[in-house]
C-alpha cells in the first residue's frame, strides 16, 4: 500500500480578495526552485492515525504555529509516487515570517560522508490565488480549485 500524507491549506480573507498559506520546502534540491514549488504544509502518517490530527501535527511541526478548526476536507490527491495526500481547509492567520519549522538530516554533499540538518520549511508566504496557481506544486493545484469550489469564488 503507498504511503499517505496529511495537510492544511490555511486561508484568509484580505478584503475582497481571498490569500493562502504556502510553504516552500528546505533542503539543496529545492534551495532555488521557486514556481511550482511551494506546498500545503504536509506530512505522513501511519495506517491507524486519523489523517485530520495528522494534518494538524504537521502543520505544527513544519510552522511552529497550530491550525484551529474548523475543518473541511478538499479532497485529496495521488503524486506519482503513489503517495495520497489529504487535505482540509481551515480560515485562519498567522506571520508568514515568523515560521519555525523542524528540521531533517541530509548527506550533502552526496557521498560525502558528512550530514546537515535543513529546516522542512524554509519560508513561507500569503499569496493570492492567481500568484498561488503559479506557485503551488501542480501535483496541487485541485486543492485550490476544491477551496474556491467550497467558498463559491467561481
Amino acid at each position: 500500500m503507498g504511503k499517505k500524507a496529511a495537510g492544511i491549506l490555511l486561508y484568509r480573507k484580505k478584503g475582497l480578495s481571498l490569500e493562502v498559506f504556502l510553504i516552500h520546502p528546505g533542503g539543496p534540491f529545492w534551495a532555488k526552485k521557486d514556481e511550482s514549488s511551494w506546498s500545503i504544509p504536509k506530512g505522513e502518517f501511519l495506517e491507524n492515525e486519523d489523517p485530520l490530527t495528522a494534518a494538524k501535527r504537521e502543520f505544527q511541526e513544519e510552522t511552529g504555529f497550530e491550525a484551529e478548526g474548523p475543518f473541511v476536507s478538499i479532497g485529496y490527491i495521488k503524486q506519482s509516487s503513489g503517495k495520497t495526500v489529504h487535505a482540509w481547509a481551515c480560515e485562519g492567520d498567522l506571520d508568514a515570517s515568523a515560521i519555525q519549522s523542524n528540521s531533517f538530516s541530509l548527506e550533502w554533499p552526496p557521498h560525502s560522508g558528512k550530514f546537515q540538518d535543513f529546516p522542512e520549511a524554509d519560508r513561507a508566504e500569503w499569496f493570492s490565488l492567481d500568484m498561488a496557481r503559479k506557485k503551488i506544486l501542480k501535483v496541487q493545484m485541485p486543492f485550490l480549485k476544491n477551496l474556491e469550489h467550497l467558498l463559491q469564488l467561481k
